[in-house]
């Protein structure tokens, strides 16, 4: 797990496992892998809170809510750090808007029944 950015999502959002698929299909070099919050790996993050992304880079260093959704964003794309642009906004707004997004989301897009299960070609970035 060292050296690896690691994007923890709940595995039963059909919007997180949305932005799961957005990342695989631009992620040109590779650099993200992804675990859901419910598996073991998260587990040994200590990471409890099943209402928030949490992205943890290469450094070990944490990033939750709308942190994490800026930084995936500047790891992703081409010129990317036009992202930190959001944050002009103050923490306390942008999380209060991801938050009310996270709260809602299994009524707003809905809920799986199981975990999403990689493919087999997306086996080698997902962790347990």
């Amino acid at each position: 797990m060292n050296n690896k950015n690691i994007v923890f999502f709940d595995g039963y959002c059909n919007l997180c496992n949305g932005a799961v698929n957005f990342i695989l299909k631009y992620d040109r070099k590779r650099l993200f892998y992804f675990a859901p919050l419910q598996g073991e790996t998260a587990k040994s993050y200590n990471l409890d809170d099943l209402n928030s992304v949490v992205y943890i880079d290469e450094f070990r260093k944490k990033y939750e809510e709308s942190d994490a959704i800026i930084e995936i964003a500047v790891r992703l794309f081409f010129g990317g750090k036009v992202f930190y642009l959001f944050k002009v906004f103050p923490k306390f707004i942008r999380d209060f808007f991801y938050q009310l997004i996270a709260r809602n989301r299994y009524s707003f897009f809905g809920k799986r029944e199981t975990c999403r299960i990689a493919t087999s070609e997306e086996k080698a970035r997902f962790l347990e």
